[in-house]
């Protein structure tokens, strides 16, 4: 006999919604597997499966300092890309 089931109902913006989606599509997920898959793991470890920090005062500094260098426009490195760029040049050296 199935299971009884019940529906679960998210609020979430459109963007976030079409880049999860995106994400999940290409490790085989749908975003309802992703959510059941979340709910199991809660019910497994009986709390939040996922590490939550509150950042301390340093790492809150260098938060707003890197957002202050991008809207300004003075940010070095835009996009996660340009990091890794800019480190595997800096490795090579």
């Amino acid at each position: 006999m199935a299971a009884q089931t019940s529906m679960l109902h998210v609020r979430v913006d459109d963007a976030t919604k079409q880049e999860a989606t995106a994400a999940l599509e290409a490790v085989g997920l749908s975003v309802s597997d992703a959510v059941r898959l979340f709910l199991r793991r809660v019910v497994i470890e009986k709390g939040f499966p996922l590490e939550l920090k509150v950042p301390n005062a340093e790492t809150r500094a260098a938060l707003e300092e890197s957002h202050e260098l991008i809207k300004s426009g003075r940010a070095r490195i835009m996009t996660a890309e340009e990091l890794f760029d800019q480190l595997d040049k800096a490795t090579k050296r």
